[in-house]
């Protein structure tokens, strides 16, 4: 059977949609579970959120190899499935009871499958998708726009079970889990190209990526405005709910504002591509960040749950842009076939490496100084960041029909 680009577009669609529903059914409520569940504080919810990142540090960047050497061979992906299908016995049975007795042990034991599981396995979804887009057709965006519906349905949902017993949202992702695997027979394989011994990446074209100084210009980008923006995200939902009457008003209406979020970023995910392709891929990732950088100062500022919530939305414009750019960015200036590898290394790698050293000194920072003016010492850094990258950036014209950058000098 041939595969054409509607019946691409519409497979990548699906495995989307199920692996964000999953993963938002398990962590859109997170940091509400460790805080208002568990009792853990500011200083140990980082704590997780550090060695969660650690363990995808580790893992991630032999996913991206081993997905590079696959190229869009399926077999890493029904792994992913398998993990995603057992989520509800590990968080409920064995993630849960370790946290609670062993805090330590259960959150190296939980950061682990968290980082098999989503933290290292969603960037290897992405470039998947990503490059079976490039080989049927099918713009990045257009496909990833159903992996936000996905998120914002199960979060919707998920703030009211919540409040029944965060259990069942664990129950739910076992079942969606399942549904991603069933998704996955639909996708398409690999093409000839894709399995060519010439297209073949080994470790030599890996390392060549350090020396390049294009690959660490992008990096001052990641690490310094995208990174701390998510460091910044971590903990939101704890302060959100703590502007509300109660807590169980907070979650609900962070579960609704979540899932209303979402949806707006699923429309933003068609128009980006528009956008990047117009403006070009280095002012795409400058104008995500100018984004990011108002709302952190915005949350620094307000204090009152319709204001917060306004602020809370800029995500939904932030978000596509940035996915939508990044990948235009690595296509226009490295080797295509490293993709995935650069994509992992150079932006989730470098971003788990920035969250494992600041997330439990920031939720301490929260401890101590409280949300508002944290945010307003982390907005600002970001400030800075963002104008230096703005230099450091390497300017592309219109990006439809560019070929990407050999991997040769820098």
């Amino acid at each position: 059977m041939k595969w054409q680009p509607h019946s691409a577009y519409w497979s990548s669609a699906s495995t989307f949609f199920t692996f964000f529903l999953t993963w938002s059914f398990c962590y859109s409520l997170f940091p509400l579970w460790l805080n208002q569940t568990l009792g853990l504080s500011g200083k140990e919810t980082g704590v997780v959120f550090a060695i969660n990142a650690m363990a995808a540090l580790l893992i991630m960047p032999a996913y991206g190899v081993l997905q590079d050497r696959l190229g869009t061979g399926k077999q890493l992906l029904f792994a992913l499935g398998i993990l995603m299908a057992s989520v509800g016995p590990f968080f409920i049975y064995v993630y849960q009871p370790l946290l609670e007795s062993a805090f330590l042990i259960g959150a190296i034991v939980g950061a682990v499958y968290s980082a098999l599981t989503f933290g290292a396995a969603v960037g290897t979804l992405e470039a998947f998708i990503e490059r079976v887009g490039r080989q049927h057709s099918v713009e990045f965006g257009k496909a990833r726009l159903w992996g936000s519906l996905g998120w914002a349905v199960a979060t919707f949902i998920a703030g009211g079970l919540f409040n029944i017993d965060p259990r069942l949202n664990f129950a739910f992702a076992t079942g969606t889990g399942i549904v991603f695997i069933l998704c996955l027979f639909w996708l398409p394989k690999s093409t000839s190209q894709a399995s060519s011994k010439t297209n073949k990446v080994g470790l030599s074209d890996v390392l060549a990526l350090f020396k390049l100084s294009r690959f660490w210009r992008l990096s001052v980008y990641v690490m310094g405005v995208s990174c701390l923006y998510q460091i910044y995200d971590q903990q939101f939902p704890i302060y959100f709910a703590s502007l509300f009457s109660s807590q169980e008003e907070g979650n609900r209406f962070y579960g609704y504002l979540n899932s209303l979020q979402v949806f707006v970023e699923a429309g933003m995910m068609f128009v980006a591509p528009y956008i990047v392709n117009r403006i070009g891929p280095k002012y795409g990732l400058l104008l995500s960040g100018a984004i990011m950088a108002i709302r952190m100062l915005a949350s620094g500022l307000v204090v009152d749950p319709v204001s917060i919530s306004f602020v809370k939305l800029l995500h939904a414009l932030e978000l596509p842009i940035l996915l939508v750019a990044i990948f235009k960015y690595i296509v226009a200036h490295f080797d295509a076939r490293l993709s995935t590898t650069i994509y992992l290394i150079g932006f989730h790698l470098f971003t788990q490496v920035v969250t494992t050293l600041l997330s439990s000194i920031v939720g301490e920072l929260y401890d101590e100084l409280g949300f508002t003016d944290s945010y307003l010492l982390l907005g600002s850094v970001v400030t800075v960041n963002l104008i230096l990258s703005f230099w450091l950036l390497e300017s592309t014209g219109p990006t439809t029909n560019q070929k990407p950058a050999k991997m040769t000098g820098g």
